[in-house]
């Protein structure tokens, strides 16, 4: 039995090899596919009988099985397609396979595949497809509060619809004003030439009539685009003329008027409201003008309604929080520092989707805005060794591999992808002992042939 023992052993060696033989040819086939994992080979062996203690035993056969490397990280590669993403660390994208086209639209599959190829680009129909064609899912979010909608994962697809008009509410208004402020009515020298003649004026709005004697007696505070509901801009202008100076001595604080353009209508400049400032420089009061009122919560003013040129929106808050309207001196007269921040927007058309490291998928629209829409989450697995393979770099849950956990797993890297983690070289360095060791199993059969043959031949 020695002899056919050994030509046993040879041919399971010579089938171990040609398994390992399988493996490396698997993997340099695959050394440029995308989110590869290698599969390397391990062999054991078969203790033959014959005894109880290793010197009644002889060595037995060898078989081969596949060693997965999931857990090894490929290279990431970075690249300028705005939806390719690789997992650093742990994890898997979650995808799956279409089912059928019903009514013109795409159903899928009700079972989820798992990836590191996050070649992912946006088709006709707004899904996130790979070049193996697997579809990305992920978590809706909602538009309002930016949380997830759901525990489940669905097929992230991509609308191009336009984002709504949302009408400006809020103005955050920042400037400080000179103590003495250049105007074309200052002489330079005496400061009550630099106030706003309101005997000229008017102590409210500033009809056209009266337009160019409040243009010489105000300085401008700066102007910004806000929208009213339907998301039709209005250019708000906005100029300040100073009424009261405060003398030394007397306990009058210095006083402004707030004015508004009306875009060309009569009359020409609205008065949101006056302001005081005591000598520190800080604000101390706010009057109601013609067309604000005072909102004391936010230090600021409420306009019920404005129109300029032949657009009206309503209901628009000027606030001046934390200190932000000031008077220090400024040698140059002007107001300084000037920021209007509003909070509204025109309606606008997607332009760019682009993916944060937090796996958040944001789209950019042609009106400024951003919206995060879905959440890519990764799937990790108690013993991802056990997951099975299925064609395009994917993998499919077992019983073994436990179920997919979608709370934890590495981190997302945008523009890049990761390769795959077959390296030529080694897989080439794998090959020579390979075929070494195929060709030595050989030789084992040839040799036990050739005794066989002597041992027929005593009998002739």
């Amino acid at each position: 039995m020695g002899i056919y023992g050994a030509i046993n052993s040879a041919v399971s060696g010579l089938a171990a090899q040609a398994t390992a033989l399988e493996n490396i040819s698997g993997n340099v086939a695959n050394s440029q596919t995308t989110g590869y994992k290698r599969l390397d080979t391990t062999f054991s062996d078969l203790v033959s009988g014959g005894g109880a203690v290793q010197a009644d035993q002889v060595s037995g056969t060898t078989y081969s099985t596949s060693r997965a490397t999931n857990t090894v990280q490929g290279d990431i590669s970075a690249n300028d397609v705005d939806t390719y993403m690789a997992v650093n660390g742990e994890g898997y994208f979650v995808v799956t396979s279409a089912g059928d086209v019903v009514d013109g639209q795409t159903t899928f599959a009700d079972t989820n595949y798992y990836t590191r190829a996050g070649d992912f680009e946006i088709d006709e129909d707004g899904f996130m497809v790979n070049s193996s064609g697997y579809y990305l899912m992920g978590f809706e979010l909602d538009a309002d509060t930016g949380n997830a909608v759901g525990d489940t994962p669905g097929v992230i697809e991509i609308d191009d619809q336009p984002i709504p008009a949302e009408a400006t509410t809020l103005i955050d208004y920042q400037a400080n004003l000179p103590t003495v402020p250049e105007t074309n009515d200052y002489d330079g020298s005496d400061p009550a030439t630099a106030l706003l003649d309101t005997g000229t004026v008017g102590t409210g709005d500033v009809t056209a009539a009266n337009e160019d004697a409040f243009l010489d007696g105000t300085i401008s505070g700066g102007s910004t685009t806000i929208y009213n509901e339907n998301g039709t801009a209005l250019n708000v202008e906005v100029r300040w003329g100073k009424t009261v100076n405060a003398d030394a001595g007397v306990p009058v604080e210095d006083t402004w008027n707030y004015y508004v353009s009306s875009g060309g209508n009569d009359p020409a400049w609205l008065q949101v409201g006056q302001v005081t400032f005591d000598g520190s420089g800080d604000m101390s009061g706010l009057t109601a003008g013609s067309i604000g009122t005072v909102n004391a919560t936010s230090d600021g003013f409420d306009i019920a309604s404005l129109t300029v040129g032949d657009v009206t929106t309503s209901n628009v808050e000027v606030a001046f929080s934390s200190g932000s309207l000031t008077q220090y001196s400024d040698p140059n007269g002007v107001a300084s520092s000037v920021t209007l921040d509003q909070d509204g927007y025109a309606a606008g058309e997607i332009v760019g989707i682009s993916i944060d490291e937090s796996g958040r998928i944001n789209a950019s629209y042609s009106n400024s805005q951003t919206r995060s829409l879905y959440e890519i989450p990764l799937a990790t697995f108690d013993a991802e060794q056990a997951l099975e393979r299925v064609n395009g770099a994917a993998f499919a849950a077992t019983p073994t591999s436990g179920e997919p956990d979608l709370t934890a797993g590495g981190s997302i890297i945008s523009n890049a992808l990761e390769l795959s983690n077959a390296d030529i070289a080694s897989e080439f360095s794998k090959l020579i002992v390979t075929q070494q060791a195929y060709s030595a199993n050989s030789k084992i059969v040839t040799s036990a042939d050739e005794m066989l043959d002597s041992a027929l031949n005593m009998v002739r």
